[in-house]
C-alpha cells in the first residue's frame, strides 16, 4: 500500500517549526525571555528555600534537637518567679539527662571602658555561667578559651558573638568594665543557634559572680541535653524535677522547636514568592500567545501556499502548535539554568550547601511545554482555518 501524499514526519515537524523561530530571532528571544523570568523566579525561589532548609537541618544536626532549656515563669501573683538553688543536681539525677548547666542573670553592665555611662548598656546582659556549659549547649569558641576551674575565680569575662562586636573587641586580653570593675576577656564565643540569648550576653564564672557581682545563686536557665530517644519524657517531667514545690512557675523550652517555627515561616514567605512567580510566568505565556497569533497574521500567504501545495489543516495546525512549544521550551530552558545559578549564587554567599530539587527543574520545564501548549492553541486553531484562497488573497 502506497504512503499517503503530504505525510510529516517527525522531524520534519521539528524543521517546519523552527523554522519560523529562526525567521524573527528578536521577536522569540522577548518572548522566550517573559518565559525564562518566570521559570527563573520559580526555580530559585524553590532552591533558595531548599538550601535554606538543608542548612537549618545540617545545622540540627551538628547542635542537636535534643536541648532543653528551663526558666522561671510567674507566680500566681504575677510575680517573676525563681528556680531553686539546687535546680541543676536535681535535673542531672534525672533518668535520660546526659549532661546539664546553667546560666543566671546578674545585675551588672559591661563597657568598652569606664567612662560610658551606666545608662548606655547596648542590650548586653552580664550572666554568670557554669563551667561545663559549652558541653550542654554546644559551644565553640571564635577565640580565646572557655571558663574553666581557675578562671571562673577571678575577674575574667567570655563575650558572646555580638557583644564582642558591640564592644568593638576582637582579640582576648583586653580589659572590659564590669560590674564596676576590671574584668579581662578570656575568650570570645562563636554565634550559638540554639542559645541565641549567649549571642549578646557578657559570662562570668559562677563563684565570681557571687562573690563580687551579688549573684544569689538562683539560675535563671538551665540546659538540658537529653538522650534523643528521651527528649519528650524528659520534657514531660522536667518541670516537676527543677521545682517541686512549685511546679507551675517553670517553663519547659525546646531551641529546636524556635528554628523549626521559623523554618515554617520562611515556607510560607516561599509560597507567596512561588505566587510571584506564577504571576511572572503567565505573563510570559501572554507573550507567547501574542508572538504566535501575530506570526499567524503575518504568515497567511505561507499558510496559503502550504495548502495549496497539499498540506492538511492538521499539519498547519500541528506546524504552528510545535513553533510554540519550541517557543516555551527555550524559555523555559533558559529559566532552569538562571534559576540554577541564582540558588547557587545566593547559596554560596550564604555560606549554605546549594540544593535545587529535581522535581522542580522538571517541574519548570513541564510547566513551560503546558504553557506553550496553551498560548500557542489558538494561533495554531486559526491558523488551520484560514482558506487556500482566503490566504494567498491577503497582503
Amino acid at each position: 500500500m502506497n504512503e499517503l501524499p503530504g505525510r510529516l514526519g517527525f522531524g520534519d515537524v521539528m524543521r517546519v517549526g523552527a523554522f519560523g523561530l529562526r525567521a524573527r530571532p528578536l521577536r522569540v528571544f522577548l518572548s522566550a525571555l517573559g518565559i525564562a523570568i518566570g521559570i527563573a523566579a520559580m526555580i530559585s525561589v524553590v532552591g533558595i528555600s531548599t538550601s535554606s532548609r538543608a542548612q537549618l537541618q545540617a545545622t540540627l544536626d551538628r547542635l542537636g534537637t535534643n536541648l532543653l532549656t528551663v526558666a522561671p515563669g510567674q507566680t500566681f501573683l504575677g510575680d517573676d518567679a525563681k528556680l531553686p538553688t539546687d535546680a541543676v543536681p536535681m535535673i542531672s539525677r534525672m533518668t535520660g539527662v546526659q549532661s546539664t548547666s546553667a546560666t543566671a542573670k546578674v545585675d551588672a553592665g559591661v563597657y568598652r571602658n569606664d567612662r560610658i555611662p551606666e545608662a548606655e548598656t547596648g542590650g548586653i546582659s552580664v550572666q554568670a555561667a557554669r563551667t561545663d556549659l559549652p558541653r550542654a549547649v554546644g559551644l565553640t569558641m571564635a577565640r580565646g578559651t572557655w571558663l574553666n576551674a581557675g578562671t571562673s575565680r577571678y575577674p575574667a569575662v567570655v563575650l558572646g558573638s555580638e557583644t564582642a562586636s558591640r564592644l568593638g573587641i576582637v582579640e582576648t586580653g583586653v580589659p572590659v568594665w564590669l560590674g564596676s570593675q576590671w574584668f579581662t576577656v578570656v575568650g570570645i564565643l562563636a554565634s550559638a543557634p540554639l542559645a541565641p540569648e549567649l549571642d549578646s550576653s557578657a559570662l562570668v564564672g559562677w563563684e565570681v559572680a557571687a562573690e563580687r557581682l551579688g549573684f544569689d545563686g538562683h539560675p535563671t536557665t538551665v540546659y538540658t541535653r537529653t538522650d534523643k530517644a528521651a527528649v519528650e519524657s524528659v520534657r514531660d517531667l522536667l518541670a516537676g524535677t527543677a521545682n517541686p514545690q512549685a511546679p507551675n512557675e517553670v517553663e519547659v523550652g525546646r531551641p529546636s522547636d524556635a528554628l523549626a517555627a521559623e523554618n515554617a515561616a520562611n515556607v510560607a514567605f516561599t509560597g507567596l514568592l512561588l505566587g510571584l512567580g506564577g504571576v511572572a510566568l503567565l505573563v510570559g505565556g501572554v507573550g507567547v500567545a501574542n508572538t504566535m497569533v501575530i506570526s499567524v497574521l503575518e504568515r497567511r500567504a505561507e499558510i496559503g501556499l502550504r495548502r495549496s501545495l497539499g498540506a492538511t489543516r492538521g499539519q498547519i495546525r500541528l506546524q504552528f502548535l510545535t513553533e510554540s512549544q519550541m517557543l516555551a521550551a527555550l524559555g523555559g530552558a533558559g529559566g532552569v539554568a538562571l534559576g540554577v545559578l541564582v540558588t547557587a549564587a545566593f547559596a554560596v554567599s550564604q555560606g549554605w550547601p546549594v540544593v535545587v530539587p529535581p522535581w522542580a527543574t522538571a517541574g519548570g520545564i513541564g510547566a513551560t511545554l503546558i504553557i506553550g501548549g496553551i498560548a500557542g492553541l489558538y494561533p495554531a486553531i486559526r491558523a488551520a482555518r484560514l482558506a487556500p484562497t482566503e490566504a494567498l488573497a491577503a497582503p
